[in-house]
């Protein structure tokens, strides 16, 4: 427990570190402005849904049928016509240019075949130089041929009455999956900027000299160089999280406290690789280029962009190590699984682990290399 001259000393460098920081008009936009801004960016930019897929047709058949096909296939938003044909030649060049993602060729005698039941034949050509895309674009493709055929085929009675239901994203838009994920890429990202640049900073301007001759502790000065950190984070959190109901219309199903209670613990460890990062960095520009180092791997390894469970052996161990990948389980699970504190226990307790591991670390780096 610290005394109460060890309170005020704290005190007072908290209130230096936030007059510093709201200070600066630019570092204010940087840290209220940019949230917003890649909150945005993330959720209509960053998106694995397929809609409006560009689709060129060459009907060799010209029957009802076949017009029946392509309307079938432009029917939903799935595909939208950029070009037709009588020249193979040209869906080859309207692939080749990325003019069309998908192309169909329907032969002569669709019709005849389909009405004869001897099996009617369609290419499907894709694009697969996006293989989301590909794969996606494929098999909505695939699947609206199917149905086409058995349905003009007379086909009702499959045997199968298959009904799907999809759990927690009925709908599923990658965006009310990946909304809740960027609550842990931006925590992460604000706390390691603003603290790698800490200890840094006030080496570059000379007044670490002056904390070095004061009666502050190297523990005193980490919690002034956090404190203010943190609370500008969780000020991030509020901000995302009421834009996530109000705006993207993503409601918290969990427990809100264990939402709020896992991002402190998260925050301190990333505000706490932030300062070992700090720490270690001579100028500004390296702790800048440290900083990324650490967080682009971070990212990949969290499955925030591709699946863990797709990823090598070896890289899934890794991810174990990440604290970004607990985090995203926890606030996906909060949100869209109406999770509480008896589901996350083992990804909280994974992070408070590394938590006090990095913290201890950063603390101890800086007496070493400082004192």
């Amino acid at each position: 427990m610290m005394d109460a001259a060890a309170r005020r000393r704290v005190r007072s460098l908290v209130r230096k570190e936030m007059r510093q920081i709201l200070r600066d008009p630019r570092t204010k936009r940087i840290v209220f402005g940019s949230p917003i801004l890649q909150l945005l960016l993330f959720s209509y930019a960053v998106t694995t849904d397929v809609h409006n897929v560009p689709l060129f047709v060459v009907d060799h058949d010209r029957t009802a049928e076949s017009r029946a096909l392509t309307d079938a296939l432009t029917a939903g938003d799935w595909f939208h016509i950029a070009g037709s044909s009588d020249d193979p030649s040209d869906l080859e060049r309207a692939l080749d240019r990325g003019t069309a993602a998908v192309g169909i060729q329907i032969p002569p005698g669709f019709a005849r075949d389909l009405a004869a039941r001897r099996g009617a034949a369609v290419q499907v050509l894709v694009d697969g130089t996006s293989s989301n895309t590909a794969t996606v674009a494929q098999g909505y493709a695939t699947r609206i041929i199917q149905e086409f055929g058995l349905d003009r085929a007379g086909i009702t009675d499959r045997g199968v009455d298959l009904r799907t239901r999809a759990w927690f994203n009925p709908e599923l838009s990658s965006r009310t999956y990946n909304v809740p994920a960027i609550i842990g890429v931006l925590l992460m990202l604000m706390s390691l900027v603003l603290t790698a640049l800490a200890v840094v900073r006030e080496r570059e301007l000379g007044t670490l000299d002056q904390l070095l001759v004061s009666p502050i502790t190297a523990g005193e000065l980490m919690l002034g160089k956090t404190i203010p950190v943190a609370i500008i984070a969780l000020i991030d959190l509020v901000i995302i999280c009421v834009l996530a109901i109000l705006w993207f219309d993503i409601p918290i199903r969990g427990s809100v406290l264990a939402l709020l209670v896992s991002s402190i613990v998260y925050i301190l460890a990333s505000l706490g690789a932030g300062l070992f990062i700090s720490t270690i960095s001579r100028t500004q520009q390296e702790a800048f280029m440290s900083m990324f180092l650490l967080f682009l791997p971070a990212i990949v390894l969290s499955g925030f962009m591709y699946p863990v469970h797709t990823m090598p052996a070896f890289f899934q161990a890794l991810t174990v190590l990440n604290p970004v990948r607990h985090f995203l389980e926890i606030v996906r699970g909060i949100f869209l699984k109406g999770w509480g504190f008896a589901d996350i226990w083992l990804q909280l307790g994974a992070i408070t682990a590394m938590a006090a591991l990095v913290l201890w670390g950063s603390t101890a780096r800086f007496r070493k290399g400082i004192y």
